[in-house]
């Protein structure tokens, strides 16, 4: 089992995967293994599918579940050379359900709840840009571009580059707490060992606020950045623009953010308001 998961580890490296794509792919593969209790080398089809069966039955997310069928897709087809065994796996679909929206009037009670001023001015900056949690903590002095007006996010999902906007008022917001915080160097918000500001601490802090606050809504850093693109449309953004703001890959994704505004919705006219002569 050790020797295919440093082979299965070394073929994603050489494909490029991002260091936590890689650690996520290798612990699914453990996991298939243990559940079996052999090497999934050994493995024929009967095994994948009681195990695919077991994950759908667990009631694991639908990305959750695509991430268990990808890491079995690349171990059998890239390092095990025996593709025909995943062949008969399908992409698990999200739900279409609606996600809930903060109104921008609760999201500044949210941020003025968060008395820790790092805390706070982190979770601004994500509201402001849109920015996926890891790539806020990643960020570093370097990355402001008061100049031009942008932050340039060089950690983005699948190493992919791209720059988010500035705001007059976000840069004062960062100069006020880069003069009161002063982090360690290079990164704008810094642990106090000096690393990259732990993710998980930060989402720890965004939850004691909403709880303070007693907000209705499950509140994380993702439910930020989705408040930060529908409130964006809802504002008459092309929903490009968003899609080149959030990083998405493709306009399908972005489009979700149509059906969940339902300010959008009601400021739609219906047709019959165009008639003269019904009522």
């Amino acid at each position: 089992m050790e020797i295919v998961l440093e082979q299965m580890g070394a073929d994603l490296e050489l494909a490029g995967y991002a260091e936590r794509t890689r650690a996520t792919y290798l612990r699914a593969v453990e996991a298939l293994a243990i559940f079996h209790g052999r090497s999934p080398a050994v493995m024929g089809q009967p095994e994948l599918r009681e195990w695919v069966g077991h994950l759908a039955g667990r009631g694991l997310s639908a990305q959750r579940r695509r991430q268990h069928h990808a890491a079995l897709r690349f171990l059998y087809a890239r390092t095990l050379g025996r593709p025909e065994l995943t062949a008969f796996l399908s992409w698990p679909r999200d739900s279409e359900r609606l996600s809930p929206v903060l109104a921008p009037a609760e999201i500044e009670r949210l941020l003025r709840t968060l008395r820790v001023p790092k805390y706070r001015v982190f979770f601004t900056l994500l509201y402001a840009t849109g920015l996926r949690l890891r790539e806020a903590c990643l960020l570093e002095t370097r990355d402001i571009d008061a100049v031009r007006g942008i932050i340039r996010v060089r950690h983005g999902k699948g190493r992919q580059e791209r720059v988010v906007m500035l705001s007059v008022r976000l840069l004062g917001i960062l100069r006020a707490y880069w003069r009161f915080e002063r982090p360690s160097a290079p990164w704008l918000f810094a642990s106090s060992r000096g690393t990259p500001l732990n993710a998980e601490v930060a989402r720890r802090a965004l939850k004691r606020a909403a709880a303070e606050l007693g907000l209705a809504v499950h509140v994380t850093p993702r439910l930020l950045r989705h408040c930060f693109a529908t409130h964006l449309l809802e504002a008459g953004t092309d929903l490009r623009v968003i899609q080149a703001l959030l990083g998405h890959r493709s306009i399908r994704t972005t489009a979700r953010y149509a059906r969940v505004s339902t300010e959008l919705i009601s400021r739609t006219e219906s047709p019959i308001d165009w008639l003269q002569s019904v009522g």
